[in-house]
């Protein structure tokens, strides 16, 4: 089916079976030709229900596939959920607004502060390490590299 998917006359004749109705189906969801703005409409009406509360797209596609079926139906949700101006909002209205910027306290001696990072993931060296401890002093940017093994404690 995924391979026909790309094929949708394809799909049509080989998987869609005709109900009494004259509507066809795909393993029990109703296939959905691309006539018009059919599939829009039944995205928008499928969206603004009101107990879905416009869900995201993986909530709306999981509850379409129940009932429909076209090809690159996924895509096509997610498109349209993308564009909802409902959503943008809502979405916009709960995400923590962003900070001012700060500037760190410069450091007034060397090594008094520092950052630090791991470099981790590397391929084995002949010793065994496979990660590199990284710190760096804020204040004169010199760094020191340590290699370490990823097992390794940080206590060591």
């Amino acid at each position: 089916l995924v391979e026909n998917s790309r094929d949708p006359e394809k799909v049509r004749k080989e998987k869609l079976e005709p109900r009494a109705d004259g509507t066809l189906c795909l393993n029990g969801r109703n296939w959905l030709p691309c006539y018009g703005d059919l599939r829009t409409v039944i995205m928008h009406e499928s969206h603004k229900l009101k107990y879905s509360l416009h869900s995201g797209s993986d909530k709306m596609y999981q509850d379409m596939k129940k009932l429909y079926w076209w090809p690159n139906m996924k895509a096509d949700i997610a498109t349209y959920v993308s564009k909802c101006l409902t959503c943008a909002k809502v979405k916009a209205e709960h995400q923590k607004p962003s900070g001012l910027l700060v500037q760190p306290e410069i450091p007034e001696w060397k090594w008094n502060n520092i950052t630090m990072d791991f470099v981790t993931k590397l391929p084995k060296s002949s010793q065994g390490y496979n990660t590199i401890w990284v710190i760096v002093d804020r204040l004169t940017k010199s760094a020191i590299f340590t290699p370490i093994r990823e097992t390794d404690p940080m206590d060591k």
